[in-house]
């Protein structure tokens, strides 16, 4: 567990670690560049680079915080690579179904996947799990109707980084969209028209938005705000979850 920058949570957790690229979101992916940079540092639990590991050890860590706290699982990886065994994955949530003071945030690009298993009843969704998928441009936008099938109760986006446009989303069943460039030495563009597009359909959904960044090679210069104003809506939290 390690406290985050990320704008929209507060710890992350990686059970697992490593990945494998699927789409263009992929290509300059941040954190591929730290887990070689963890390894040469000599950090254990990133010998073996980038390559999928799972860390069972991990899992007892969310039962001793003890404030409530915004969780992103796994930044390091994705929950439902193929490579990651259901069982594990069981495990997950069983450590998140036993913790509902807190709210785990978890992302993957492989929606078919996360489908099949929520379909097969793999997993028992409590309140506390938001679901969300990143997606980059309309040729992955299929993402999102694959969520929604899903019976996680709050289903989020993540736009970021933003390389295209996303039009005509289908947002009936998502409860927050996030939306940010890319940053790094040699990020791809975002154009302010594509951010302001997806703005007015989360409007016009009564969805949540949330601006993280322009991104660039100096994404603290460029800053976060858009038109004007910074925009940091979020879903509502759980029952349990306790504001300190």
């Amino acid at each position: 567990m390690s406290k985050s920058s990320i704008e929209w949570t507060e710890l992350t957790w990686n059970p697992v670690t490593g990945c494998t690229k699927v789409s263009q979101g992929c290509k300059f992916c941040y954190a591929e560049v730290m887990a070689k940079r963890l390894k040469a540092m000599g950090v254990e639990k990133y010998k073996d680079g980038f390559k999928v590991r799972t860390h069972p050890d991990t899992l007892e860590e969310p039962y001793k915080w003890k404030k409530s706290r915004v969780v992103f699982v796994n930044s390091m990886s994705d929950l439902f690579h193929p490579e990651v065994p259901i069982e594990f994955i069981q495990d997950v949530f069983k450590v998140m179904n036993e913790n509902p003071r807190h709210v785990f945030q978890i992302l993957t690009k492989r929606t078919e996947l996360l489908f099949e298993y929520d379909k097969a009843g793999y997993m028992n969704w409590t309140d506390n799990i938001w679901m969300g998928t990143s997606v980059e441009d309309n040729r992955v936008k299929e993402r999102i109707d694959t969520l929604s099938k899903t019976k996680a109760d709050t289903k989020f986006l993540s736009c970021e980084p933003l390389i295209g446009p996303l039009t005509d989303m289908n947002l009936s069943n998502i409860d927050w969209v996030i939306v940010g460039g890319e940053s790094g030495h040699n990020p791809r563009p975002m154009k302010a028209e594509w951010v302001i597009d997806i703005k007015e359909q989360c409007a016009v959904a009564n969805v949540p938005f949330f601006f993280k960044q322009w991104g660039g090679r100096n994404k603290k210069k460029n800053g976060r705000e858009l038109m004007k104003q910074t925009w940091d809506e979020m879903p509502e939290m759980p029952e349990d979850f306790v504001e300190v």
